[in-house]
């Protein structure tokens, strides 16, 4: 597998010096078509060999690979730094030298790969190793893993003990190993509808080996895995006073040490109202602890009937079956299973992904022989290892990589996709980028049940992603095995010799997810070829020696939100070789000078900044650039007249822009755009110099743009921006409009015709007058709606049929709307209502739509009325005889909001900021079923 993503990786770091306009090194043409005739010939060989075991030969080819790309990348970055005093080239004679032994060394493995696939061709074949889908693109959509038959008699007495008559505070303890179901289990019990009529507040808690007390709170208190500034006691304060009053049932997930509930368990009141804590763990000494004896649950294997459902169900259509030639063998590989839905799961995924064949069946029933009579932790982590063998070569990287993100962590898969490219270990597609190559190969992997996809979003796309801690382990191990990446734990891995040569340094802090100690900044001094440098916390890079200036990292970020912190402005510029940037900036005001050109290579680059950030016109000299995220604010300078004007064909990303002029000069060169982010201020410039080249009249020439922000400063003159009525790309799936002071009519003409536009946001002063009026045709594909702040509203005239996919609607701070027409209510797909700041009138007229649909039987729509919210709250508070009139005003009624505790507004209105791009969410109970959240386009 090293061998396999070795090749890819020198493939792309030759394909980046071919395509590069200005590349800073040239190499012999006839050493270049060597080495790709070379690559092409091993890429060939590793994928129709993915379960090759010779690790001599790949530890070989994989050498090879990286010692190319370590003479072709330090004459790189020897040149760059020469460039910064001269303008003279340094010689070539050492790089065209040790390309040559290479080659060389690349032509002797050659010959003994030929070796090998000729003792093939002459000897027959014993196991049939065919996989039907081993191109990467899944042949059917993303489904949720086959759900294991629980005992209805387990099912029974847990929901006995959670909804009893025992009145005091009760913990009940879910004990079972690793992969026999206990998180499913309880997932399953969390979600029963008995559970969710009985209790008041339900909270689900992931603690695990490596907790953290104030992570633990901060999950209880936000109701999801949200991180928190807020000091301990003060969480817990917090905690605790949102729970007073209440019936609560706490799901603490994969818990390992009493310690964790000990901690936390003094904010959690007992006031004999039937409150419980569910807890899951593999540790029965710690239920004993925790409980008698006769209130823990222990989960069960599965006999070899439900062993042979789940696999059924895993691997089969409902409908069709196992075919009657594969039945005995099925049954056999289930019974080998040992009743552990993991397990099962796991190989049914692969059996699925394999040809139907009894061949191959047998096949994979005699590799489970192998393990049979193994320890059963041991045993788990070999079955699952078996099915990493039995990955395609291309998904095998891929699946390692997942390895380098903390245990029972969410995975942002925004950030994984980006990493992945970065890294180089993605097989080109034709016709797609490397972004849809990377979720197919996530889709892939959730199909084989490798990965968790927890929630999805309102387009149907993932936003997170979770991977078992067994699995977890077997990615460590062979990671490891095979010098994949090298995993930093404080104090276990210190040895130079350990460290050396790892390509990948990932540092997991066990005590601390907040603070990177400095001193371990010594332990990859002398891991001078690491490519990736990647750490939980936040890294601060001050005046760095020059053994820490990772002269060759790709990739050097933190995998959590947190972000690498440069004090040291020249710092930045000297990690030329970087692909993947994520930093924040402090001390020095930040002007991007000519300089960070120089970072040839680079395709993600986010800065976290107090005030807006100036580019030069370099950046149009950078072709590999894909994503551009700057908070604040940057300017995109001119694009540069002349003959040797660049296309950025990858460019994908561009956020936030200030004053962007969107010229047809500018659109032709961004051709590939997806995403954009733009805001309007003109306060501190010339009008007449500024205002005749800012206009969006050529924003439907981004053709494959799907998500736009667009935001004009009260201060600017709309009308020149939005002049000769701009019109959409057709291509729009999300679009947030603020400041625009569009017409009704112009919505519904101009925004209700585009066909894609699922997700719409019209925020402050988006549109203008009182009146809007849609008619039938229009906002065909359209699922949310939030209109925020446009307080001229009054009239809404609509239909049923003028929305017909609408599934949320969200209403804030429309004070002056009369009502909701009650035809939204009879829209089939509406799934949620909710009211924010608007009139009583409006509240009203949502109390009227929930009283209709509940008479004609429709109990499913949600409508939540921030009005009621806080009553409510105020009332819990003691404070009995509040009675809000919005007839106050807004700001009076929005002092009642955010007045004292926080949690009810933090549960009902979701993060408030996208953690990765600060895009506001609309979040309520129908989030938590599809994760539907505006964003932009993450995955």
């Amino acid at each position: 597998m090293t061998a396999y993503a070795a090749v890819l990786s020198l493939f792309h770091t030759l394909n980046n010096i071919k395509i590069h306009p200005r590349p800073p090194i040239s190499l012999d043409p006839q050493q270049l078509q060597s080495l790709s005739q070379n690559l092409t010939f091993f890429q060939d060989f590793l994928e129709r060999h993915p379960t090759q075991e010779d690790y001599d030969l790949e530890s070989r080819i994989a050498a090879a690979a990286y010692a190319a790309e370590d003479v072709i990348e330090n004459h790189i970055v020897d040149q760059i730094d020469h460039a910064r005093s001269t303008s003279e080239n340094i010689s070539s004679v050492d790089l065209y030298g040790g390309l040559e032994r290479v080659i060389q060394d690349m032509d002797l493995i050659k010959g003994d790969v030929m070796e090998i696939i000729q003792e093939e061709i002459m000897t027959p074949q014993h196991h049939p190793h065919l996989h039907s889908n081993s191109s990467g693109a899944p042949t059917s959509t993303w489904q949720s893993s086959a759900m294991p038959v629980f005992d209805d008699a387990i099912i029974t007495d847990v929901l006995d003990k959670l909804t009893g008559q025992q009145s005091s505070l009760q913990i009940i303890p879910i004990v079972g190993m690793g992969g026999i179901g206990k998180t499913t289990f309880a997932r399953y019990i969390y979600s029963n509808s008995l559970i969710v009529g009985h209790f008041d507040i339900r909270v689900w808690v992931t603690v695990s080996q490596e907790y953290s007390v104030s992570k633990i709170l901060a999950q209880v208190l936000y109701q999801g895995n949200r991180e928190s500034a807020l000091k301990e006691n003060e969480l817990g304060e917090r905690v605790h006073k949102m729970l007073i009053g209440r019936r609560y049932l706490i799901v603490m997930d994969d818990m390992w040490n009493i310690e964790a509930l000990d901690k936390v368990r003094r904010f959690f009141p007992d006031y004999n109202d039937g409150s419980r804590i569910m807890i899951t763990t593999r540790l029965s000494n710690l239920a004993f602890e925790l409980s008698d004896s006769h209130i823990y649950t222990r989960m069960k294997f599965l006999d070899e009937d439900k062993s042979w459902g789940l696999l059924c169900e895993t691997v089969f259509d409902k409908e069709l079956g196992c075919p009657i030639e594969l039945e005995k063998i099925g049954k056999e590989i289930a019974r080998k299973c040992r009743g552990l839905p993991l397990s099962i799961a796991v190989v049914g995924g692969l059996l699925k992904k394999s040809n139907m064949t009894r061949a191959y069946w047998i096949y994979t029933s005699e590799n489970l022989n192998s393990i049979i009579n193994l320890e059963n932790d041991e045993y788990v982590l070999q079955i699952l290892g078996t099915s990493y063998k039995e990955l395609p070569m291309h998904l095998k990287p891929c699946f390692l990589y997942m390895g380098v993100f903390p245990e029972d962590r969410e995975i942002r898969l925004s950030w994984l996709v980006k990493f992945w490219v970065a890294e180089g270990i993605l097989k080109p597609i034709t016709d797609k980028s490397l972004e849809e190559v990377a979720k197919e190969y996530l889709k892939e992997l959730s199909e084989r049940n490798l990965i968790l996809i927890p929630e999805f979003q309102w387009d149907g796309e993932a936003r997170y992603c979770k991977m078992h801690d067994l699995l977890r382990e077997v990615c460590l191990r062979e990671a490891q095995k095979q010098k994949f990446f090298g995993v930093l734990r404080q104090q276990k891995y210190h040895l130079p010799q350990d460290i050396n040569m790892e390509r990948r340094i990932c540092f997991n802090p066990e005590n601390t997810v907040d603070k990177y100690p400095p001193e371990s900044l010594h332990v990859v001094e002398s891991a001078l070829l690491t490519r990736s440098y990647l750490y939980t916390g936040q890294l601060c890079i001050r005046q760095a020696s020059p053994s820490l200036r990772f002269r060759l990292l790709r990739v050097h970020s933190p995998v959590n939100k947190y972000s690498l912190l440069f004090t040291n402005y020249d710092t930045i510029f000297e990690q030329t070789n970087l692909r993947y940037l994520r930093f924040s900036y402090a001390i020095e005001p930040l002007r991007f000078h000519s300089f960070y050109s120089l970072l040839w290579n680079l395709q993600t680059l986010k800065v976290y900044y107090s005030s807006d950030v100036k580019l030069t016109f370099k950046i149009w000299e950078m072709p590999l650039l894909r994503h551009v995220t700057i908070l604040m604010m940057f300017v995109l300078p001119d694009s540069p007249n002349g003959e040797h004007n660049l296309v950025l064909e990858n460019l994908q990303t561009l956020s936030w822009i200030m004053n962007f002029k969107c010229s047809e000069e500018v659109v032709k060169r961004i051709p590939n755009l997806k995403k954009l982010k733009v805001k309007y201020n003109i306060s501190e410039l010339d009008d007449s110099e500024v205002m005749p080249n800012i206009c969006l009249n050529n924003l439907d020439r981004l053709q494959k743009l799907e998500s736009l922000n667009l935001n004009i400063g009260d201060n600017c003159d709309v009308e020149k921006i939005m002049r000769n009525s701009v019109s959409f790309p057709h291509s729009l799936k999300k679009l947030i409009l603020s400041g625009t002071q569009l017409n009704w009519e112009e919505v519904t003409m101009r925004i209700g015709s585009l066909p894609l536009l699922q997700f719409l946001i019209l925020d402050w002063d988006a549109c203008v007058g009182d009146t809007w009026k849609t008619i039938e045709g229009q906002f065909c594909s359209l699922r949310c709606l939030k209109i925020k702040s446009c307080e001229e509203l009054k009239y809404w005239e609509t239909d049923s049929s003028y929305f017909p996919r609408l599934e949320i609607l969200h209403l804030d701070g429309l004070t002056n709307l009369e009502e909701i027409p009650s035809s939204i209510g009879d829209i089939p797909t509406l799934k949620s209502i909710q009211l924010k700041y608007c009139s009583k009138s409006a509240e009203v007229s949502a109390k009227r739509i929930r009283e209709e649909q509940k008479e004609n039987g429709n109990e499913d729509l949600d409508i939540q009325l921030e009005n009621e919210r806080i009553r409510e709250k105020q009332k819990e508070n003691g404070n009995e005889d509040l009675d809000i009139q919005l007839e106050n005003g807004y700001e009076e009624f929005k002092k009642y909001s955010e007045e004292g505790d926080q949690v009810v507004s933090d549960s009902y209105a979701g993060d408030e900021e996208d953690e990765e791009e600060g895009d506001q969410v609309v979040s309520d109970s129908y989030v938590e079923d599809e994760e539907i959240q505006i964003q932009h386009q993450d995955f």
